[in-house]
C-alpha cells in the first residue's frame, strides 16, 4: 500500500511539474505575442467592454469586422491601404480579441458585441457607415442591422458565416469547449504549445486553396491568436455562434438595406452555397459576388477585394 500510495504522489507531482512548465511557457509566448503584435490604435469603454480600434482616413465611413480568432491587422495587412484614399475606416478588434476585453463574467455573444460596436460607432460620431464583415465579423455585422437597423446603412460581408453552424471546420474543433474550466486549463496548458507547433497546417486549412503569407504572425495580428485570453474568448464564441445563428437567420427578411456577399468558390471553412446563396435567397435585394480563392481572400487578393467593398458603399 506504501509503494502505491508513493507511486500515485510521483505521478501527481509529475502531472503538476508538466502543467507549471506549460503555463511558464503560455505566459512566455503570450509576452512574445505582445512584443511582436503591439496596440495600433486607441481604446475606448462601451458598456461591458474595453475596445481596441483604429480609425484613419477621411471620407465616407467603413467599419470592419474581423472573424473567428483574428484581429484588425487582418485588414490592415493590405485591404485597408487600398481603401484609405477614399473612405474613413474604423478597424474594431472584437470583444476578446486582439486587445479588445469585456468586462464581468456573463456571455458575450453575437448580439452583445453588435450592441458594443454600435456604441463605440456612436461615440465616433458615424452616420450609418457600411459595414464590412468576415468570417465570424459577418454574423456580427448582420446581427447590427437587424438590432440596429437605423444605424447601418449598408452590409458588405466577406465569406461571411450566415447560416447555423451544423459541423464546425475541422481546424476550430480544439475550440468548441461548453466548460469554463476546461477552456481555462488548455489555455493556460495545451493551446499555445500545440497552437505553435500546428501553425503551419491550421494556415493552409484557413487559406487554402491560397498559400498562406510566411509574415501573417505579425503583419496579420495572427501572433496573438495564440494568447491564453484569446483561446477562451474563441471557444466563447463558437457557442455564441451556435447558439445564436439559428435566430438570426430566421430574420434576414426584416433586412431593408443593400446587403453584398463575395465568397471565393474554394473556401474550405465555410460553404458558399449554404453560406452565400441560401443567404441571398433570403435577403430582399441582396446580391453574392463570387471569386476564385479561399476564406482568407481579403488578405490574398485585397485589390478585387477593395473595388468590391467600394462599389458596395456606393449603392
Amino acid at each position: 500500500m506504501a509503494s502505491f500510495l508513493k507511486s500515485i504522489a510521483g505521478t501527481g507531482a509529475t502531472v503538476l511539474a508538466a502543467s507549471a512548465g506549460l503555463a511558464a511557457f503560455t505566459a512566455w509566448n503570450r509576452k512574445r505575442s505582445e512584443q511582436l503584435v503591439p496596440p495600433d490604435g486607441r481604446f475606448a469603454d462601451v458598456k461591458g467592454a474595453r475596445l481596441h480600434y483604429l480609425a484613419i482616413g477621411e471620407g465616407a465611413p467603413i467599419v470592419l469586422i474581423h472573424g473567428l480568432g483574428g484581429q484588425l491587422r487582418n485588414f490592415t495587412y493590405a485591404l485597408s491601404e487600398l481603401l484609405l484614399p477614399h473612405h474613413r475606416l474604423i478597424l474594431v478588434d472584437r470583444p476578446g480579441s486582439g486587445y479588445s476585453t469585456y468586462r464581468g463574467e456573463g456571455k458575450c455573444g453575437l448580439a452583445v458585441q453588435a450592441a458594443m460596436i454600435v456604441e463605440l460607432m456612436d461615440q465616433l460620431g458615424l452616420d450609418r457607415p457600411l459595414v464590412v464583415g468576415h468570417s465570424l465579423g459577418g454574423a456580427i455585422a448582420l446581427a447590427m442591422a437587424l438590432d440596429h437597423h437605423d444605424k447601418v446603412g449598408g452590409l458588405a460581408l466577406l465569406a461571411p458565416l450566415t447560416q447555423p453552424i451544423e459541423a464546425i471546420p475541422q481546424v476550430f474543433k480544439a475550440l468548441d469547449l461548453r466548460s469554463p474550466i476546461a477552456r481555462t486549463v488548455l489555455a493556460w496548458t495545451l493551446a499555445a504549445p500545440a497552437g505553435r507547433l500546428g501553425a503551419d497546417a491550421a494556415n493552409a486549412q484557413v487559406f487554402g486553396p491560397e498559400p498562406f503569407p510566411a509574415d501573417f504572425e505579425t503583419r496579420g495580428g495572427a501572433a496573438l491568436t495564440l494568447r491564453p485570453e484569446a483561446f477562451v474568448a474563441a471557444c466563447r464564441d463558437v457557442e455564441a455562434a451556435r447558439g445564436e445563428m439559428a435566430g438570426i437567420a430566421a430574420r434576414y427578411g426584416e433586412l431593408s438595406i443593400p446587403v453584398g456577399i463575395m465568397f471565393a468558390s474554394g473556401d474550405l471553412l465555410l460553404d458558399p452555397t449554404v453560406h452565400g446563396q441560401t443567404t441571398v435567397a433570403a435577403i430582399k435585394g441582396a446580391e453574392l459576388k463570387m471569386i476564385d480563392g479561399g476564406h482568407m481572400f481579403p488578405l490574398m487578393q485585397p485589390q478585387v477585394t477593395a473595388d468590391w467593398i467600394m462599389e458596395r458603399a456606393n449603392t
